[in-house]
């Protein structure tokens, strides 16, 4: 698989968690996609048509800052990139992300938490935005996937 990152955005906590497991499972390093403006619980408020995120999804050319870079994105060969699913796709800063690198010759992995939604077409919209990587399914990870069933995913790498 060669070297390995695990980058990943949480909102809450949950796709933290899952994130750290499975860099383990990898033996990958481990990146938070961090929001240069943190995500307030107002922020987060799907309800609220005016908040952040909701304002931010609403607009497919939204592109949230982050608060730092990866060093060396050139190292790594696979790229797991993790997320909570936000209105039935990733969240826009996994977009700024995906924009801000080369993923030319990568294989990108993606990765999502949920309590009930799937990753659905995830892959394609981050196959638009990495041009020459080559990006997979990915795959929906529950709060208590074991590290087991992670290194078995792992190996299909």
């Amino acid at each position: 698989m060669g070297n390995v990152l695990v980058a990943y955005f949480s909102a809450s906590g949950v796709t933290s968690g899952v994130a750290k497991k499975l860099a383990d499972a990898a033996g990958a390093d481990l990146y938070e996609i961090a929001p240069e403006q943190v995500y307030t619980k107002a922020d987060l408020n799907w309800m609220d048509k005016e908040s952040r995120s909701s304002v931010e999804m609403n607009d497919r050319s939204a592109r949230p800052a982050i608060a730092t870079k990866v060093e060396n994105m050139d190292q790594y060969d696979t790229v797991f990139v993790g997320f909570p699913v936000w209105w039935y796709r990733e969240p826009s800063i996994i977009d700024t992300f995906m924009e801000a690198y080369d993923f030319s010759g990568k294989k990108v992995v993606p990765f999502c938490t949920s309590g009930s939604s799937g990753i659905g077409d995830t892959y394609k919209n981050l196959q638009e935005l990495a041009p020459g990587a080559t990006v997979v399914e990915g795959k929906r990870l529950a709060k208590g996937v074991s590290e087991s069933d992670l290194s078995a995913w792992v190996k299909e790498f």
